[in-house]
């Protein structure tokens, strides 16, 4: 096996960006240093001052790290092992058209990045320009034999495809190269099932992976033939026995069809727990904030440094799926709520988007989105594009938002004036240092909808509920203390005003 194989994923990732090639038409990665992975001992855990929580997750999950195995999938060399954990050994390959290496570099990184989260080790990668990918094996017949000498001479058992293959495809590069082939979609997936916590997020993952399986179910030899049936059953078969039979795929896609069906039931069964808790706060008028952003960029970690949530934090891709809703109070104190989504990825797989669309309606009914951005990122233009894409496919384009530019103690004072040329309303902070979180907090009490409506009360003592209330959801303007009650003066909202109407001083002069 060639040395390379023995290599961290950092050092081939390296390798291969200084060895471009670029002739006829192929490149080794190329230049550029795109990531999405913090590299340089820039790990963005915990920073030690305990507003991350005691952080149990990271300790759960790194117990079950891989590590290498003895085989590949070309020659088995053990009979025992746990392949489980075994950690993948793969090729990157990408095709793109003229004039758009660095965006190709850019996305072949960020792979890169996908695939150690995922639990592999990147050996090297290819990149084509071509106009369009070849419709037979993606990389055309020369480059596809080139493929196949690479991986063989450096013992790799995946080729992870920068792309969504289309099944004729993976099948036909797969015969060629020998070993499995598999997409970025497909990577994507397995970093969700491995990283969902929650029973909801288990089922939205399943969901998605069985929606991706079905075009892509293969089988071969008899594991496709018909099941016994008519004179193929044999003598003794009997009865029921007789007909043509239901050949093993037609067979597979029934029972996943069937699973898609209990999941949809089982997903559409826990909406309405989660819509009472949001009705619960609609009712009391408590305004909403989500957390949205870049897979990676700090979402976690800000909410952390703002509530002391706990929610889990580590330098990899999509470390946290389920949405975490914590409560807090602005400058003025108004109470509101402040939510974690899943991050977002360019060409994020559509399968992803339509089962994770429970959780992104914490986006879509939010009164504010507070969009992270990774300030120390390559390519911050482009990240901005891919979230407000994802934004818009939920439908909450015309919510009002707060661009963070997260991990300011990274960048220089050039770099700051460069995005703030990118969003000039922008703020900028450090979830490690706290560095910009008390402009955040105070951004978000100026941008959260005060409530409209002046209301004139006269409340009895014995409801001093109401004027606890208003305090905390309303905007008190003045309080005066009379015989009959606490005379108040404050902003409402119009469902709050409507409700205690019957206190209004007017109506009770």
């Amino acid at each position: 096996m060639n040395d390379a194989a023995h290599e961290t994923s950092d050092d081939a990732v390296e390798r291969v960006l200084r060895s471009a090639d670029t002739r006829a038409g192929i490149a080794r990665f190329g230049g550029g240093d795109a990531t999405s992975i913090q590299r340089d001992g820039l790990d963005r855990g915990p920073a030690g001052d305990g507003h991350d929580g005691e952080q149990y997750d990271r300790e759960e999950r790194a117990a079950l790290r891989r590590v290498g195995g003895l085989s590949t999938e070309l020659e088995d060399v053990t009979e025992v092992e746990y392949r489980q954990l075994r950690l993948e050994n793969v090729v990157l390959i990408g095709v793109y058209p003229q004039g758009s290496l660095e965006d190709a570099e850019n996305s072949m990184r960020e792979l890169a990045a996908l695939a150690e989260t995922a639990g592999a080790r990147v050996l090297d990668g290819v990149l084509q320009r071509r106009p369009h990918p070849d419709p037979s094996t993606y990389l055309g017949r020369g480059k596809t034999e080139e493929l196949r000498h690479i991986v063989a001479a450096l013992g790799a058992d995946t080729v992870v495809a920068d792309t969504e293959l289309a099944p004729s495809q993976r099948r036909a590069l797969e015969d060629a190269v020998k070993v499995k082939v598999i997409d970025r979609t497909a990577v994507i997936l397995d970093i969700f099932s491995q990283h969902a916590k929650s029973r909801e997020g288990k089922a939205q993952v399943e969901l998605a992976q069985l929606e991706y399986l079905l075009p892509r179910l293969r089988g071969w030899g008899e594991s496709m033939s018909r099941q016994a049936g008519g004179q193929v059953g044999g003598a003794g078969a009997g009865m029921g026995s007789r007909g043509p039979g239901e050949t093993k795929i037609e067979l597979d896609r029934r029972r996943i069809h069937t699973r898609m069906a209990r999941l949809r039931k089982q997903i559409v069964g826990m909406k309405p727990a989660r819509e009472a808790k949001r009705a619960n706060r609609k009712r009391n008028a408590v305004p909403s904030v989500a957390i949205a952003g870049y897979t990676n960029a700090g979402k976690s970690s800000l909410l952390n440094r703002i509530t002391g949530a706990g929610v889990l934090v580590e330098n990899a891709l999509f470390a946290t799926l389920d949405a975490t809703v914590r409560r807090n109070t602005t400058a003025d104190g108004r109470v509101y709520t402040i939510a974690d989504t899943v991050g977002f990825v360019r060409n994020l797989p559509h399968q992803l988007v339509e089962a994770f669309r429970s959780t992104l309606e914490e986006v879509a009914d939010a009164d504010l989105i507070v969009h992270v951005v990774d300030a120390a990122h390559p390519d911050p233009a482009s990240q901005i594009a891919t979230v407000r894409d994802v934004i818009g496919e939920v439908g909450a384009r015309d919510i009002p938002e707060l661009v963070v530019f997260n991990k300011a103690d990274l960048i220089t004072a050039e770099d700051r004036l460069v995005l703030q040329g990118l969003e000039p309303n922008a703020v900028f902070a450090s979830a490690r240092t706290g560095e910009g979180v008390a402009e955040v907090l105070e951004a978000i009490g100026r941008m959260l909808p005060d409530p409209a409506i002046e209301v004139d009360l006269l409340v009895p003592y014995d409801r001093g509920d109401i004027v606890s209330t208003l305090h905390e959801t309303g905007r008190v303007l003045s309080t005066e203390y009379v015989e009959d009650g606490t005379r108040i003066r404050a902003l409402a909202s119009p469902e709050q005003a409507a409700q205690l109407a019957e206190y209004r001083a007017s109506a009770l002069a």
